[in-house]
């Protein structure tokens, strides 16, 4: 049967511990991703790799990055749109200094960069939390976007303001530039986004990740049993930037390939990352999946039954989709304010015990 935990002994607490504790689960796991790696790519063309699978994997790892903050670490953030243009620009100068240099290495320099702003602007939550830690980090959004529009030098004083992504190969194929194939920035975004989901899954269940979820629980308790306050929040913020940059340097090299900031990095980006992690859920890797996937996914359907399948004009369209889309939040907050995460451990839960009462 399936999800059953009959005859899966464990021999160690290691195996007690794991990510998926039941061998069917692991079997499961292991066959989406071999699906993801292997199948898809022969099956990808334009339309799924720009409207539905990148945007999907750009997304869950901005939601990842501020899951960790959020979620984890309990310090609220508005300023994930303005972090991921920091992960974009700073993409976009690697590639113009060093243009030998691996796409991958500039993706995760980028993150890099991100990080070390977000130590900055993470220093204001040492003295301020709650609704003043969020102000702190809207300001930092907008201060963000205002730089990289004010200073010529970070997009190489073009006229149009405009940053454009350069061709960049692995392997001998493009993967980025507008003669890439979509298979190839596919695995390219699908390779970075699965390394970091498992660094970030195994961060938030060792030493770190422990005093990150004692801080965001009470942190005065943190503090008075050796938690350091400085260390636990301002790695948090480095973390979550960490990852927010990537998924900008994704959003800018591998997806769109040219951005404008105040367009591509405004404060509808923060607030629709934010939504992804609160409707997923806090505290879950798996959450900032569902979230993403609810964010990106739905609107997509949406448009296609709407205007492909119905005949609907574009205009109405556009509008009932955010009507629609609002309304699905607003009902997801009040039955599972946990969000979609807690849906799915509660429906394990049953499969577990099936068919006796729960």
């Amino acid at each position: 049967m399936l999800y059953r935990e009959a005859g899966d002994f464990k021999t160690s607490y290691r195996a007690d511990q794991q990510t998926f504790p039941i061998k069917s689960e692991r079997f499961l796991f292991w066959t989406f991703i071999a699906f993801a790696f292997f199948i898809v790519p022969l099956l990808i063309n334009d339309y799924w790799e720009k409207s539905v699978l990148i945007p999907f994997l750009v997304w869950s790892m901005a939601a990842l990055g501020l899951n960790i903050l959020v979620g984890y670490c309990g310090q609220v953030s508005l300023g994930t749109g303005g972090f991921m243009a920091v992960g974009a620009y700073a993409s976009y100068k690697l590639m113009t200094a060093f243009p030998e240099l691996n796409i991958l290495i500039v993706i995760v320099f980028s993150g890099g960069v991100t990080a070390a702003v977000g130590m900055i602007f993470g220093l204001p939550s040492l003295r301020i939390k709650g609704f003043y830690l969020a102000v702190a980090t809207l300001a930092a959004q907008f201060f963000l976007v205002w730089v990289f529009n004010k200073f010529p030098w970070f997009y190489n004083y073009s006229a149009s303001g405009q940053i454009t992504a350069p061709e960049r190969l692995m392997f001998g194929v493009p993967v980025t530039g507008p003669g890439a194939p979509p298979w190839a920035t596919y695995l390219v975004a699908l390779t970075v986004v699965f390394v970091f989901a498992w660094i970030a899954r195994n961060l938030t269940r060792g030493r770190l990740g422990r005093q990150w979820m004692a801080i965001r629980d009470m942190d005065i308790a943190a503090e008075i049993i050796g938690v350091e306050p400085l260390r636990a929040k301002l790695s948090a913020f480095a973390v979550s930037s960490f990852y927010v940059g990537i998924a900008g340097a994704m959003y800018f090299t591998i997806w769109f390939g040219a951005v404008e900031p105040t367009e591509a990095f405004g404060i509808n980006q923060s607030f629709r990352a934010l939504f992804m992690v609160i409707i997923g859920g806090l505290g879950s890797i798996l959450g900032s999946f569902l979230g993403a996937g609810f964010i990106v996914l739905l609107p997509v359907l949406l448009k296609n039954v709407l205007v492909g399948l119905w005949g609907w004009p574009t205009d109405i369209a556009a509008h009932l989709e955010l009507v629609i889309v609002g309304g699905l939040i607003m009902f997801f907050l009040i039955v599972e304010p946990h969000g979609f995460a807690q849906l799915w451990r509660t429906t394990k839960e049953k499969l577990r015990l099936w068919p006796f009462p729960h």
